[in-house]
């Protein structure tokens, strides 16, 4: 049976040694732990992080880059296993959802927003078409810029798990191996 895979979001720009990484870090790990493969977009800070940390704890790390997009960045991060490149950033999301049993969002910018919007969203779908939602974790520090002043309700909340700390992803992963 192949391992199953988990997609995390998050910041480019989160530097080495940060609390946002000791804890991209710390997810990283978790996941490779809870017996889960990590997929991340394959570059640096937050990708890296997590990459790290699944590799630490000798997990599989998949990196979904855009080098059509990101001609900056010289490649995956050294953590990552399989690069798998996508022909945009849309793709690149798409791709990462696809192949992901849940999908985890660490603290980031507009990047990481729009990768939530769009689980998010595919949830939603998934839903509406009678279909299991793809799991989706979110850090709590999403919550208010998420929750305030929108046209949603509890219904479209609840497809959302905010994790407040480590013990809430625990539980997370917990659930998402026994819901296999």
């Amino acid at each position: 049976m192949p391992v199953p895979v988990v997609s995390v979001f998050g910041s480019s720009r989160t530097a080495p040694g940060t609390p946002a990484w000791k804890q991209a870090e710390a997810w990283g790990r978790a996941l490779a732990e809870g017996g889960f493969a990590v997929a991340s977009g394959g570059y640096g800070g937050s990708m890296e992080a997590v990459s790290r940390g699944a590799k630490a704890a000798g997990g599989l790390v998949i990196g979904v880059t855009a080098p059509d997009l990101f001609k900056s960045r010289s490649g995956a991060n050294a953590h990552v296993d399989l690069e798998l490149p996508a022909p945009t950033l849309t793709g690149r999301i798409e791709r990462m959802l696809e192949m992901s049993r849940a999908a985890l969002a660490l603290p980031g910018g507009l990047g990481t927003l729009t990768e939530i919007l769009v689980a998010w969203n595919r949830a939603y779908i998934q839903r509406l078409q009678g279909e299991p939602p793809l799991p989706l974790g979110v850090d709590a520090a999403w919550r208010p810029l998420l929750k305030p002043h929108l046209e949603l309700s509890e219904r479209e909340f609840d497809l959302i798990t905010f994790l407040e700390g480590p013990e809430e992803l625990a539980a997370f992963l917990s659930w998402l191996r026994s819901s296999r």
